[in-house]
């Protein structure tokens, strides 16, 4: 109530009350209207009103707030309304902002409960605008609980209601959810929803830009009066384009001297093998021209020269001063595939993408897998330094974001100090300290072993190899034998060392398919060849194999944010900061043999 308004006079209530309400039917009740009326004069009147007509002015009040964005005045307002002593149409009004605020506050499983109330059944009865608002909210609220099929499907549905701007949101946002879904994902009986995920197989199955672009026209030719034939996605438009810009001659720059010469190395003959390979399934690949970059006097003479020699694409540098500055420039004269990364928070030009191996990929690759795992609490092990603080960092953020508990962490460093660092992590001082008091205060010995903490679900460890096969021993030793252990692949050599294994027993990792699908023919072939390859260094021959086959592929990346490469160093994507990031598969030490583990759900 505010006090220095006067009351209205009876006939303007009758006005308002009027402009507050339409009703659908007899038996469904009124529905709000927001009236040409501030929320203190609609406040004012419902304090004056009967109970019907107060509950129309509250939500009339409420959905004013809300769409002035003052969320929290809008649930102060809703919650002093009875719901269940609305009629139909007034509750279904009610859920849906009810829904939308808890949207606001990003809880979309408040807004799916309240969406679940009874009165929804009747939502076909009222009129068009009420029900594209409960449906959209509605679909908003299954996408952002990771239900993207869910949520599809409600975007579909309510497709033909919409018109203007509204509809072609909706289209996008079909498209994008579709995107997202996996190649076998069912439609059931909706022939609409069905050609949408047909069309996302397809453009997702297809090797090259020419093929993917083949697929979509057929499917378009085969479904001429689907919505996303009569209007593409404004991702497939872009690819269409891209489609007639075929890449002729791409520009390899790598140091061929220096302490990096032996990576490079590496990264040019994987990349070189991807090429060859090519060119014997008959493609037709672009050319590949070599550039040292450990000679080249500065990066805008590189890039003269390269632009003379009709490069369209650079795959390099590998050396991080090198790529800072390229994430300096507001633009590049050619696309450039960065084989580093600048630093964290570096956003570079528009014409610059960056791939490598990084460890941060690895640490959101364990938090991702120990969640779809059931994990929920966590303790890390990691090494002391930069390395170490980068890796935990990513591992952090991603576990936390997730709703995941971090519980505490140890940076290993000296091999003696390990013992006591995992006791700490288990608070087995503090088990030990309670057992003498025990023993002190009855006078006699106890024959009573440390007990560990037992709120810790797993291990997160990011460690050498050496480093691993000391930790797993001394966890058993400190009574955490028991506890499961997720790392990343820096504790695998590749080599084929069943004792080595044997202290490793039980450790889950992620590992690249190059190390663990030893049979990929293309593996095979680089390995006779260079038989480093099939050890630790094959993580960089297979980088070199994925930069190759990334190479055309940027612009559909960019276009379908949602799309995946299936690479030989892992699942790769790109993220806003047009970066590639890393999925990787799973394994696990078993009886000094290294198992394959099937792939999570997520």
């Amino acid at each position: 109530m505010i006090a220095s308004l006067r009351p209205l006079s009876a006939l303007c209530l009758a006005g308002l009350l009027a402009a507050c309400a339409s009703s659908p039917s007899n038996n469904l009740g009124q529905l709000p209207r927001t009236p040409q009326a501030s929320i203190e004069q609609m406040l004012q009147q419902a304090a004056e009103s009967k109970p019907e007509q107060a509950a129309l002015l509250r939500l009339s009040a409420a959905d004013q707030a809300y769409k002035q964005k003052d969320m929290a005045r809008a649930a102060r307002i809703l919650e002093q309304i009875d719901i269940a002593s609305l009629q139909p149409a007034q509750q279904i009004f009610a859920s849906t902002l009810k829904a939308e605020l808890a949207m606001a506050r990003k809880q979309p499983k408040s807004a799916l409960q309240a969406l679940q109330h009874p009165s929804l059944e009747r939502l076909a009865e009222l009129p068009v605008e009420q029900q594209i608002r409960t449906q959209l909210v509605r679909a908003r609220a299954l996408e952002a609980d990771g239900q993207a099929l869910a949520a599809a499907r409600e975007r579909v549905f309510i497709a033909p209601l919409l018109s203007g701007q509204t509809a072609r949101d909706n289209h996008e946002n079909i498209w994008a959810l579709v995107s997202t879904l996996p190649a076998q994902t069912s439609a059931g009986a909706d022939s609409d929803l069905a050609g949408w995920l047909e069309l996302a197989r397809v453009t997702k199955s297809s090797a090259t830009l020419e093929q993917q672009q083949a697929a979509i026209d057929q499917w378009v030719a085969q479904n001429p009066q689907h919505p996303a034939a009569e209007q593409l996605p404004e991702a497939l438009g872009k690819l269409r384009e891209l489609a007639s810009q075929p890449l002729n001659r791409v520009a390899l720059l790598l140091p061929q001297e220096g302490q990096l010469a032996s990576v490079a190395r590496a990264l040019r003959d994987g990349f070189l093998a991807a090429h060859y390979e090519a060119q014997q399934a008959g493609q037709n690949p672009p050319e590949i021209k070599l550039y040292d970059s450990a000679r080249i006097g500065s990066l805008d003479a590189f890039y003269q020269q390269a632009q003379a020699d009709g490069v369209q694409l650079v795959v390099g540098p590998l050396e991080k001063p090198l790529v800072k500055q390229l994430s300096d420039r507001e633009q590049l004269p050619i696309t450039t595939l960065a084989l580093n990364y600048s630093d964290a928070g570096q956003e570079g030009p528009a014409q610059l993408f960056q791939f490598g191996l990084a460890a941060e990929d690895e640490a959101r690759e364990v938090a991702r897998r120990a969640w779809n795992d059931g994990m929920r609490r966590a303790v890390a092990l990691v090494p002391r330094g930069e390395w170490g603080d980068r890796v935990l960092d990513a591992f952090r953020q991603n576990w936390q974001a997730q709703g995941g508990t971090l519980i505490a962490a140890e940076r290993v460093d000296q091999p003696v100090e390990l013992a006591r660092q995992i006791a700490e992590l288990f608070q087995l001082r503090e088990s030990e300290a309670r057992a003498r008091r025990l023993q002190n205060t009855l006078g006699t010995s106890l024959d009573a072993q440390p007990a560990r903490r037992q709120d810790v679900d797993f291990i997160f460890l990011a460690a050498t190899p050496q480093q691993a096969q000391q930790i797993k021993p001394t966890l058993a030793f400190q009574y955490a034998g028991d506890v499961p252990v997720y790392a990343t692949s820096h504790l695998f050599t590749g080599a084929h060392s069943q004792a080595q294994y044997q202290d490793l027993e039980g450790i889950r990792f992620c590992e690249t398919p190059w190390l663990l699908d030893a049979h990929t023919p293309l593996r095979q072939q680089v390995s006779n060849q260079w038989p480093q390859a099939g050890g630790s260094l094959g993580r960089l021959y297979a980088m070199g194999v994925d930069a190759y086959r990334l190479a055309p592929r940027l612009g559909q990346l960019k276009a379908l944010p949602d799309s995946r490469i299936d690479g030989l160093s892992g699942s790769l994507s790109l993220n806003a900061t047009q970066r590639i990031e890393r999925q990787l598969p799973w394994a696990e030490f078993r009886g000094g043999q290294v198992q394959r583990l099937p792939d999570s759900l997520n």
